[in-house]
């Protein structure tokens, strides 16, 4: 498929095979993989989870093994060069923050097809995204 181009394109991704099919859309979109970034949102610890009472998992640990992880997935082409960045938070909110803070012109989000009462238990990231993003938004179903 043809898609136009775009200059600085968003892609959150969750580790989902799902969410690593959007970058190969989004790669699809630019005229180089310069001009990717790929988000993941990591969730906060709370205070009361073990790896934060015993400081054996910290959130520079946290963001740096995501960081390696997600840097050797994309070291090699046609994923060389897309920039990484990875933060903590809520992703909806993370994700559209990020992509105003980067002046981004498309978010390439995949949907998990979740329907009926998950949907309404879980939530959808990829709908508070659409809600909440200044730039356009392509969401991706499975």
């Amino acid at each position: 498929m043809s898609w136009p181009s775009r200059q600085n394109v968003l892609v959150p991704i969750d580790f989902s095979d799902e969410s690593f099919r959007a970058v190969d859309t989004a790669l699809e979109m630019v005229p180089s993989p310069e001009r990717l970034l790929v988000l993941h949102v990591l969730a906060e610890l709370s205070p009361v989870e073990p790896g934060e009472l015993w400081q054996a998992l910290n959130d520079d640990t946290r963001r740096q093994h995501v960081a390696d992880s997600l840097a050797q997935r994309f070291s090699t082409p046609p994923y060389a060069g897309c920039r990484i960045e990875v933060r903590f938070g809520d992703p909806g909110h993370e994700i559209t923050e990020c992509a105003r803070q980067q002046q981004c012109d498309l978010i390439v989000i995949s949907s998990h097809g979740r329907r009926g009462i998950r949907r309404l238990l879980i939530g959808s990231v990829a709908e508070r995204v659409v809600r909440l993003a200044e730039c356009p938004v392509l969401v991706l179903r499975d």
